[in-house]
């Protein structure tokens, strides 16, 4: 069976999502401050009428945190609970890869929440995200929480 990934550029690092997570990708549009927001959270966009939380995955990894610019990409996924957009450098695009040519995070790193498998490319390694697993239980209660005093108030 074949993995459908979409990948991206965050920095100097190649990482991917599963293609069935991924609704869109959209140029960076000015993004919405968010008060008291999970710290990932960088705050929402309107996005064909919903606001969608726009997600940090450089805070979520502890990696430097430029300034967001019209040159960037916003990922549009489908979390379980929620759809989010990602801040990404640009999006690559659409690699396949079988089960055999990905490695389980766990084997590798034992722990790790976010990454749910590693790939190679000729440039180097892949990172694969689990979206699921990409909030916490807090963070999601928080963020749940802000989201419905924003709607209350549109």
């Amino acid at each position: 069976m074949l993995n459908q990934l979409v990948a991206f550029i965050l920095g100097e690092q190649q990482y991917a999502l599963a293609l069935t997570t991924v609704q869109r990708v959209v140029r960076m549009v000015e993004v919405t401050p968010l008060p008291k927001a999970p710290e990932i959270v960088l705050g929402v966009i309107d996005f064909q009428g919903n606001i969608v939380p726009v997600m940090s995955i450089r805070k979520r990894f502890g990696l430097p945190e430029p300034e967001t610019n019209l040159g960037d990409q916003l990922i549009v996924a489908e979390m379980a609970t929620r759809r989010v957009a990602l801040v990404v450098n640009s999006v690559t695009g659409v690699l396949e890869r079988t089960a055999e040519e990905v490695t389980e995070a766990e084997k590798i790193v034992p722990g790790v929440q976010y990454v749910e498998g590693i790939t190679r490319l000729e440039g180097g390694i892949v990172f694969i995200h689990n979206l699921e697993h990409f909030l916490s239980g807090k963070e999601e209660r928080q963020l749940d929480g802000l989201l419905a005093q924003t709607a209350g108030r549109g």
